[in-house]
């Protein structure tokens, strides 16, 4: 079977193997598409390129990289044709170099590592130095996690599909709200990316349930925020409750609400106990809001370029 793998995949493997003999806790991510690995209390993504000519190429959608840097201790390892060419790089690094590397309309950024092993950047002889990242392997296992609370990805994962919830709203011009203050997402706190500092309170709604759904959308009306959209996320922690919360705002004819999940049988379930308005609820995975989020962003940019 091992025949029938490519070049690229092989390098994986072999990445794969290498490191388990230094670590014993190596799995999989499964919440994300990307070849994510948990390795000891690192995040690690793997990306292969054959041997070339002059450069390694590596093609990554800006998407997977910010999902990377919003991880606890994310790595990207690029194997340049031998496990013994590879360089490990923390994915927050990549992420702050974004703007010097080129990318296309979708998104997806030419990432390119020269023969002496450094990122190529935009300009001409511009390089990120990468010497103390190739090899590099005890990196992934130097993080300091004393006193620090360990977050698994799916908490990580959560808070980045609120981010984009409440910047996608925040593009198209709604008054956005979260609850969850404190968290993250691309180094910002939510209460910095929410527009509102507190939840409006509404007449026909349980203001303790309002006020913890994960993200809510409102519109003005005259003197009044009315709230047009809601969304629960929801990773691990099953559908029931996000549902119980956002039916708070059922007497709200025009508010449309949103599951986010990767599991539709679970939400179908749970909807069919919700006949009255269960036309109202609507699933979406969390790569059709990724990629909403980045043609969203892309428009935002093009117009700002554009001037239009």
């Amino acid at each position: 079977m091992a025949k029938n793998l490519s070049n690229t995949e092989k390098l994986a493997q072999e990445f794969l193997k290498s490191i388990s003999k230094l670590q014993n806790n190596v799995e999989p991510i499964r919440v994300l598409k990307a070849r994510v690995y948990r390795i000891g209390s690192s995040n690690v993504l793997i990306r292969t390129a054959s041997d070339g000519n002059r450069n390694y190429f590596f093609g990554i959608n800006y998407i997977t990289i910010e999902e990377m840097a919003n991880l606890q201790n994310p790595y990207i390892a690029f194997i340049c044709g031998s496990i013994n060419k590879t360089v490990i790089i923390p994915a927050v690094e990549i992420y702050d170099n974004l703007y010097k590397i080129s990318h296309d309309r979708n998104g997806e950024y030419k990432l390119n590592i020269d023969k002496e092993l450094n990122l190529v950047l935009k300009g001409r002889g511009n390089r990120l130095d990468c010497k103390q990242y190739i090899n590099n392997w005890n990196i992934l296992f130097s993080a300091d996690t004393k006193n620090i609370k360990i977050k698994n990805v799916e908490e990580s994962l959560h808070s980045i599909l609120q981010g984009r919830l409440l910047e996608i709203g925040n593009y198209r011009g709604f008054h956005t709200f979260s609850p969850d203050k404190s968290k993250k997402f691309n180094k910002k706190p939510l209460s910095t990316i929410s527009s509102l500092d507190s939840c409006p309170e509404l007449q026909f709604s349980d203001y303790n349930l309002l006020r913890n759904i994960d993200v809510l959308w409102f519109k003005e009306k005259g003197s009044n925020l009315i709230p047009e959209k809601a969304f629960e996320v929801e990773l691990s922690t099953g559908t029931w409750s996000g549902v119980g919360r956002m039916s708070t705002l059922a007497d709200y004819n025009n508010v449309s609400f949103f599951v986010i999940s990767d599991n539709k049988n679970k939400f179908r379930q749970v909807i069919q106990s919700f006949p009255v308005f269960k036309e109202r609820f609507s699933h979406i995975t969390t790569i059709q809001i990724g990629d909403l989020y980045s043609a969203e962003k892309n428009i935002k940019e093009l117009r700002y370029q554009i001037g239009l």
